[in-house]
């Protein structure tokens, strides 16, 4: 019974791991807005919740710098 819940561990943690968002991380990507450039880590395409700013402008939230990262990927994604 032990063996199982262990075996049963190993394989829940092989599972997670493989869904790392880092598995799918682009190279980082800077966006140009007027406060100053916000550096953005976007993630293959059709994950666009994943993408976030990674730097961004003295002054600005990590919440608009995350916003302008997940508008630049839909802007990737739609071409």
């Amino acid at each position: 019974m032990m063996f199982n819940k262990i075996a049963l561990a190993v394989v829940a943690t092989a599972i997670v791991a493989g869904c790392s968002p880092k598995n799918f991380e682009s190279d980082p990507v800077t966006v140009d807005t007027p406060q100053g450039p916000v550096v953005c880590q976007l993630y293959t395409r059709g994950l666009g919740d994943w993408d976030r700013s990674i730097s961004h402008p003295d002054g600005m939230s990590v919440k608009a710098a995350d916003q302008i990262c997940i508008a630049e990927g839909q802007r990737q994604l739609k071409g």
